[in-house]
């Protein structure tokens, strides 16, 4: 099992969790985990071909999956897994 730590917005999605526990061996597996639990996150978080948003950022620890082995990257008992949505948009000066 990892802990998914579940940024702000979304977690009007997880009954106001900020913390989540998922099993799986890996990040992908977690992530369906998520899913399983949370259907309405799916939106949010994939696209309608079931691949991750662009904007979806993944860390094990500190480290940005796509640093490591992508969804595949391994999953030990006790990681955490932080999900940090990407913010864009603003008004330019």
């Amino acid at each position: 099992m990892a802990t998914l730590k579940i940024p702000t917005p979304l977690r009007s999605y997880t009954d106001g969790q900020a913390e989540i526990v998922v099993n799986g061996t890996n990040v992908a597996q977690a992530m369906e985990h998520l899913i399983e639990k949370f259907p309405t996150l799916k939106p949010h978080l994939y696209t309608g071909d079931g691949n991750l948003r662009p904007f979806v950022n993944l860390f094990v620890g500190e480290n940005n999956i796509k640093d490591l082995q992508g969804l595949e990257t391994p999953l030990d008992a006790n990681a955490r897994v932080i999900l940090i949505p990407s913010i864009a948009g603003g008004k330019k000066i």
